[in-house]
């Protein structure tokens, strides 16, 4: 897939991990009720505070001793003390960025209640809209660290919840609500568990043939929206190329692969059909896909696993986690 946020950006994402790993356990550790142990691990939270920007988190309340009440506590309120009309505050990458990654990684932790996550990011979005600089980089860190498939906090769950959250907040009449409901309503589409939305695509000979009736050898079809001028593209489906495992499967009729050129350039889609991998189906959509919204191509190319209902069994997946469900060797 296209790497939107690769180098610096990649390096970035593991410094944000690591402090996670060290900063989350020291937040929410079991509280005794000796007041001597409660101020003991308040005073470690501070030092990680100032050791990392200072971060303004929230006073939690003596009184809420249990891990679960400090955190639903710590969520509600996480960015009660942070100026979002402070720019310096606001640019600074280590504060504010930091800030975002641990909320949202407790947000997707699996435990987290939905009242809670509800609360949280309407604590945030409401917070953050007045302030023109705030609200352009809240924003770009919602659709780098949450929307984007090569970020390792990609979760299409947590960003539909921040979707509705901003069209919740923002006024009726605020013109950007056409571009948040957008995003939501093509979120929505080919959700893992739904049938795959039916289009048209075109063989290299012309023939006419729609997702529908394409027959799923295996019960499995793998769908790959594909552009042969993309350089992602390429190296992706070199990879699925030199795959013996997979063209293994194919022949042996244990999946049909169907590669759909999304794009414009009919003398680049045919160019470049030498190269594709025997024994797959390659069709043009002619743009529809694109032009009507019928899937969220947010990257090239996007991988979809299908059954033979064209039920989703995955959705825009890495290559090895399709691999893995397939029960392809390792190579």
């Amino acid at each position: 897939m296209v790497n939107k946020l690769g180098g610096r950006k990649g390096l970035m994402y593991m410094n944000k991990c690591i402090y996670i790993i060290i900063f989350l356990p020291l937040l929410f550790a079991c509280q005794g009720k000796n007041k001597g142990e409660t101020k003991f691990s308040r005073d470690r939270i501070s030092v990680e505070e100032s050791s990392h920007g200072s971060f303004p988190f929230p006073e939690i309340p003596a009184m809420l001793t249990q891990p679960e009440e400090r955190k639903s506590y710590l969520l509600e309120h996480y960015w009660d003390r942070f100026n979002f009309a402070d720019t310096a505050l606001v640019n600074n990458r280590e504060v504010t960025e930091q800030g975002f990654v641990n909320q949202i990684s407790l947000l997707a932790d699996g435990a987290t209640p939905e009242k809670v996550i509800r609360e949280s990011l309407k604590n945030w979005c409401s917070r953050f809209m007045p302030e023109v600089q705030a609200r352009r980089v809240m924003m770009q860190l919602a659709d780098d660290y949450l929307y984007n498939p090569n970020s390792p906090f990609y979760n299409e769950g947590l960003y539909g919840v921040y979707l509705e959250t901003m069209l919740e907040v923002l006024p009726e009449e605020d013109a950007r609500r056409s571009s948040f409901d957008f995003k939501l309503r093509l979120l929505r589409r080919n959700k893992v568990g739904d049938k795959a939305t039916d289009f048209s695509y075109y063989l290299p000979d012309g023939q006419k043939k729609s997702l529908a009736a394409t027959s799923a050898r295996g019960n499995r079809l793998l769908l790959v929206f594909y552009d042969p001028e993309c350089e992602s593209c390429h190296e992706v489906l070199r990879e699925m190329t030199a795959d013996a495992s997979l063209a293994k499967a194919v022949k042996a009729g244990r999946i049909t692969v169907l590669a759909v050129y999304t794009e414009g350039n009919q003398e680049a889609w045919k160019k470049g059909l030498a190269d594709m991998p025997e024994g797959w189906i390659i069709g043009t959509d002619r743009q529809k896909v694109k032009e009507e919204a019928l899937y969220d191509l947010k990257a090239m190319p996007s991988l979809y696993l299908l059954d033979g209902q064209k039920r989703v069994l995955l959705k825009d997946a890495p290559l090895g986690q399709i691999r893995e469900v397939l029960g392809l060797a390792v190579k």
